[in-house]
């Protein structure tokens, strides 16, 4: 339901996610964004330094966001539009597709088209 990023350049991270993926700014704060992904996700973007609970921020392998069957297509059209790389759309084993690229600061994004196929499935990244 949440992953968060830490960010050196808030403003370049929110405007990628805002203007390649269709993402809708949830809320600000001095340290941090809240960005929606789907109906029950957020990406959090926050400046680096202790936050609540003792986060320190840190690296992860990759994240994934959900697009619905017939929609990855028109994320890579947006990537190709908006001069971001990307590697795909991969076809996975069952015929899910996925498609790779990095954010301004590095990140390694998965957006994959398989999660919208269960019963009442919905959200992900098709406000493009």
């Amino acid at each position: 339901c949440e992953l968060t990023l830490e960010v050196r350049d808030m403003q370049v991270l929110e405007r990628f996610y805002r203007e390649t993926l269709g993402l809708e700014v949830i809320s600000r704060q001095e340290d941090r964004t809240w960005l929606a992904c789907g109906e029950r996700t957020r990406l959090g973007l926050w400046l680096p330094g202790e936050k609540e609970f003792g986060d320190e921020g840190g690296r992860h392998v990759h994240f994934a966001l959900s697009a619905s069957p017939g929609r990855l297509d028109d994320v890579r059209d947006r990537l190709v539009e908006v001069g971001v790389e990307h590697r795909g759309p991969v076809e996975h084993p069952g015929g899910d597709r996925s498609l790779y690229f990095e954010d301004p600061e590095g990140n390694l994004v998965e957006v994959w088209d398989f999660f919208q196929r269960g019963k009442g499935a919905r959200g992900g990244v098709d406000a493009l």
